[in-house]
């Protein structure tokens, strides 16, 4: 079972020009190593800044771009991971391990698999193949 582990942070998060990242960046070095030895990390990535981002709105035709900062917003994703795990159990005991700070919480939820859709529909035929084309059962690894 993969999951997916996403780091949301209320708005705004500012740190001081001159923040020491060092403890931060030591902390989540060692739990992403962790993760690594046990086998279960396939991806994780911290996120820029949403004022570097944009959201596409798709309420209307053509959809409208939209660059951050988002000031309707009340949290922010600020980074991920993707893990396999043999239970949703071990799932929550490797999120719980996060080293985050008091304020940011863990939004994990469960990644599809093909094999929780119609096997006859042509697009999840499709996607074993570009699977394959890939080289790997994981488009996320491929």
């Amino acid at each position: 079972m993969k999951f997916m582990l996403i780091m949301r942070t209320p708005v705004p998060v500012e740190y001081p020009a001159d923040f020491d990242w060092t403890p931060v960046i030591n902390a989540m070095g060692a739990y992403n190593e962790s993760l690594m030895k046990a086998g279960v990390l396939l991806a994780g990535e911290g996120l820029m800044p949403a004022e570097e981002g944009f959201v596409v709105d798709f309420e209307s035709t053509p959809p409208i771009v939209t660059d951050g900062p988002y000031a309707e917003a009340k949290e922010l994703f600020n980074g991920f991971w993707i893990i396999q795990t043999s239970t949703r159990e071990e799932a929550v005991e490797w999120a719980k391990r996060c080293p985050l700070d008091a304020g940011t919480f863990l939004e994990v939820r469960r990644v599809t698999e093909t094999s929780d859709f119609d096997q006859d529909n042509e697009y999840i035929q499709k996607e074993h193949e570009w699977r394959e084309q890939l080289g790997s059962d994981d488009p996320i690894q491929g």
